[in-house]
């Protein structure tokens, strides 16, 4: 099975609570398998079974309370 990874800029996050949040809301979208975010550069890379729906990262992101943009 090949797996699929999707970079996005975060805007926003600021500590380890920013991090723990988007993980939290992202995880919970169908074929996530992985996720690293770092708010110390603003990136979040998702790995996934399939091709994420970029609105759906953004949706998950901004439950979260941050934005973000395909990078």
């Amino acid at each position: 099975m090949s797996t699929t990874t999707t970079e996005y800029q975060v805007t926003g996050m600021s500590c380890g609570h920013c991090e723990s949040a988007v993980r939290e809301e992202v995880s919970a979208i169908p074929g996530v398998t992985g996720i690293d975010v770092s708010a110390a550069t603003g990136r979040l890379t998702v790995t996934a079974e399939q091709p994420i729906d970029d609105a759906a990262v953004i949706a998950a992101v901004d439950e979260a309370g941050y934005e973000a943009a395909r990078s």
